[in-house]
């Protein structure tokens, strides 16, 4: 299995290349050169098996530089009751008729980045061994990726953690995860503007050549592919438990603002999966569903992005959406470029006409539809939800079609948002133990202007 970038460089690389490589040399993202196809048969053999055993089916198909035995003991490493909490893993409920929810956030920081963040520590872990090297990884979090990849990271061997974070853009909760780590790997630094401020500053130093191989520097953000190919297999799990067998459409909602995360539904369908519709729920920072009600996709700068009560969606450049572009224009890396290294650059926006047959439609929810949805979703069926979920929730309402079943994905559990749950419900929501006063724990972070060059002097200050 070979992989290239969207936006045309001609070196084809192997999967743990790119694993610790982040961006392609040329900015573009790296996708495999076709998606592995995967028959009704094959479908019918995955169905009972454990989760950890169905990743290993999954990424074998698309990692074969690994030894087979050693990713199955990575995948058995990484996807245990002990670390997520219930056999099933992403166990799923029936919230409504036809109307269900998967778990993803019962992992060490309680949101879903943790189930490709838990594999991707073990991933790095064994390469840099295996490679007898380091590596600083640098990331951008709005609020879940960055605490997600911190516990995933702690304590690894070989491996530095530069998380930057909007600040003061974060619940109260998610902030004390991160900034009260004290382990010496693991470096947070707050940057004095929006998510996008940070993301840019990480594709900035990633297109930095030079930099990067001196230092060392890969990402953890959805722009690795790794990342995103773990999060294919709870689709499967997700299809697998709503239906009884492989003739029966399931839709998935997904609460987006990157588009990592419903970028893996698309690979999903892509490699068989019998996936009917992907639906995109935004918040107010509404770029995404703009797209696929215009075919405009038009991003906003800082000024111009809100902050919400979800804020983990906070996020006006969607920066995985270009692989899903890339398959949108037929793999046409020359266009992808244009559309993305150029016109989105000199523009803010491009248009494309949005292909049907991609199965993708979208829908926004306001603060008002939170407080609504949390509300409604507690009362009626006992349920509590946080606010991203509730846009979800919320938006998939809207599209639930008879016959079809609608599998919504959790993004995080409550008590990340304490206080937009407290206002809609008039009660905090449950706090596991291991996390009780966790916001007045000492704290660790340092706060920069949202300037490339100042993260980069901080970095090479505290790489040995």
């Amino acid at each position: 299995m070979l992989y290239l970038s969207t936006r045309g460089d001609p070196e084809r690389k192997r999967f743990c290349e790119i694993l610790l490589e982040g961006l392609a040399p040329d900015g573009g993202l790296y996708l495999p050169e076709q998606y592995p196809q995967v028959d009704t048969v094959t479908l019918a053999q995955w169905r009972k098996l454990p989760y950890a055993e169905l990743a290993f089916e999954i990424l074998s198909l698309y990692i074969d530089d690994i030894p087979p035995a050693d990713l199955k003991a990575i995948c058995a490493k990484t996807y245990t009751a002990e670390v997520f909490g219930t056999d099933e893993i992403v166990p799923l409920r029936e919230l409504e008729d036809g109307v269900y929810l998967e778990a993803l956030s019962n992992g060490p920081t309680l949101a879903f980045k943790d189930m490709a963040m838990q594999l991707l520590g073990n991933l790095f872990e064994y390469e840099l061994a295996r490679r007898g090297a380091e590596l600083n990884i640098l990331g951008a979090t709005s609020g879940d990726t960055g605490s997600a990849a911190e516990y995933a990271m702690r304590g690894k061997k070989g491996v530095r953690v530069f998380m930057t974070s909007p600040d003061g853009r974060m619940s109260p909760f998610q902030q004390a995860q991160m900034f009260s780590l004290q382990d010496a790997n693991i470096h947070n630094i707050a940057i004095t503007g929006v998510f996008d401020d940070c993301q840019d500053i990480v594709k900035a130093v990633s297109n930095d050549l030079a930099f990067k191989r001196k230092y060392r520097i890969g990402t953890v953000n959805s722009i690795n592919w790794a990342r995103l190919l773990a999060q294919v297999v709870y689709y499967f799990a997700g299809y697998f438990q709503a239906t009884a067998a492989n003739d029966k459409p399931v839709s998935f909602t997904v609460p987006s603002g990157n588009f990592g995360n419903v970028c893996a539904g698309h690979v999903a369908r892509m490699m068989g999966l019998p996936i009917h519709t992907l639906v995109v729920a935004t918040n107010e920072n509404d770029v995404l569903d703009e797209f696929f009600r215009t075919g405009v996709y038009r991003v906003r700068g800082a000024v111009d992005t809100h902050e919400t009560s979800s804020p983990s969606m906070d996020i006006s450049k969607a920066s995985n959406f270009e692989r899903f572009v890339f398959d949108l224009v037929g793999r046409d890396a020359a266009k992808v470029k244009r559309l993305f290294g150029e016109q989105l650059a000199s523009q803010g926006r491009f248009e494309l006409a949005v292909d049907p047959k991609f199965g993708f439609v979208s829908g926004k929810s306001t603060h008002a539809d939170r407080v609504s949805t949390i509300r409604d979703t507690f009362h009626r069926f006992g349920a509590m939800v946080d606010p991203h979920t509730a846009d979800g929730v919320k938006v998939a309402r809207e599209h639930v079609r008879k016959g079809t079943l609608m599998v919504v994905l959790e993004t995080a559990l409550p008590i990340k948002f304490a206080a937009m749950v407290a206002e809609a419900l008039g009660r905090a929501p449950d706090r596991p133990a291991k996390f009780e006063a966790i916001e007045e724990l000492p704290r660790r972070v340092t706060v920069l202007p949202a300037e490339v060059e100042q993260v980069k002097a901080y970095i090479a200050a505290h790489v040995a």
